[in-house]
């Protein structure tokens, strides 16, 4: 049988997706019969288990080859834990105050991070700002809101699991990116809500290592952004070089691009994600990785199917209708293949096809690279983060 050729208008939706004014239609298959719709789900239902056991098998395997190597570091903790031996193993943060929960000299290197907050105040994880600084640097090389860091975006609790980031049963919030420093290491929250933290609770696992770090290691950096909302391109056809697109991180120097955590408050009905992710690595004017949709780039497909999913590097663990005022977060990490960049990147996703969406993001992006590192832009103010819906 001759495949047939589908005319289809632009701004039509094929399969649950929209279609762009610049998007063409090849061939179009005949329509799968119901046999083909049965045997598809059966492999689907085989594979997909497979495939995700078989990404979490792989990791586990390479953690497991390297517990008989001799580890030549002492391992330390720094935690909330009760210095009288008591159990009162929390500290309160009133309001407008900041906490420091780290501070150790090196060589060293942060190998895992936990949280858990009690705070009755709405919207905490957006209100408090997580920050750390590396070899007594001016400016931090992470700064975010505390629920941001962990891929929370919108200021509310679930869980998921991947490999870098994952909140646990209840409110665990565990980060496990390596984070290396040469002569200090300080990490510092902030409560910049109006009332106070009842208890927050940390352990911070760290190696002291017995020699110095070589001399190219790359420092760990996370940066937040947001557009509350993004500013929507009238009449939205093309979009070539990137110039309105919603933008992740921006750096200089050496180094490489490691993932994203974003989320998405709706604006208005319809299906938020048709943006293109695109990079420009070192000064270029047009990217050299563009992408084909906001949730392939997340590594779904076809809006997600309207099912949330969550595996070791990608997920979308928040997944709403696609209606105004809808809530989702999503998450890609490279640990196949980080981005590399010698001299600047500048990472960016398009905010419905060509920018024509007008809807909230927020984000924080992560990766490595060798200090010194541009200084982030300002936080915005505690008002200008929360995620309302009008």
């Amino acid at each position: 049988m001759q495949p047939a050729t589908l005319k289809v208008s632009p701004g039509s939706r094929l399969f649950g997706r929209t279609l762009g004014h610049n998007q063409k239609l090849g061939i179009i298959r005949p329509a799968p019969t119901c046999e083909d719709f049965i045997m598809s789900r059966l492999l689907l239902a085989f594979l997909l288990p497979a495939v995700a056991g078989g990404l979490a098998a792989q990791t586990a395997s390479d953690q497991l080859s390297d517990l008989p190597k001799p580890h030549d570091y002492v391992l330390k903790r720094s935690s909330s834990y009760d210095r009288t031996g008591g159990n009162a193993d929390a500290r309160r943060v009133p309001a407008g105050s900041t906490i420091t929960v780290l501070d150790e000299n090196g060589p060293g290197q942060i190998s895992h991070i936990w949280f858990t907050i009690a705070d009755r105040e709405q919207y905490h994880l957006k209100k408090i700002v997580l920050r750390m600084y590396w070899d007594d640097e001016k400016t931090p090389s992470v700064e975010a809101p505390i629920g941001d860091f962990f891929g929370l975006g919108n200021g509310e609790y679930f869980l998921y699991q991947s490999t870098p980031l994952a909140v646990g049963a209840d409110k665990a919030l565990n980060c496990f990116f390596p984070m290396p420093f040469r002569k200090h290491a300080r990490i510092i929250v902030t409560n910049e809500g109006q009332e106070q933290i009842g208890a927050l609770y940390w352990n911070i696992d760290w190696r002291a290592l017995r020699s110095p770090l070589p001399p190219d290691t790359a420092y760990f950096h996370a940066q937040y952004r947001q557009a509350m909302p993004n500013p929507a391109v009238a009449d939205a056809k093309v979009n070539l070089d990137g110039k309105n697109n919603y933008v992740w991180m921006v750096a200089a120097g050496r180094g490489h691009f490691v993932g994203v955590t974003m989320s998405v408050l709706e604006n208005a009905d319809g299906w938020w994600g048709e943006g293109d992710d695109m990079f420009f690595v070192d000064g270029e004017k047009l990217p050299s990785i563009n992408g084909t949709g906001t949730e392939d780039y997340f590594l779904g497909a076809w809006d997600f199917g309207g099912k949330s999913f969550s595996y070791e590097s990608f997920g979308a663990p928040v997944v709403g209708p696609e209606k105004k005022d809808s809530k989702w977060s999503v998450y890609r990490f490279h640990l196949d293949s980080p981005i590399p960049f010698t001299k600047s990147l500048r990472a960016t996703i398009e905010h419905g096809h060509a920018n024509d969406r007008g809807d909230k993001s927020s984000s924080v992006a992560y990766w490595y690279q060798i200090e010194p590192h541009v200084e982030f832009p300002a936080m915005p103010s505690v008002d200008q983060r929360l995620p309302r819906v009008p």
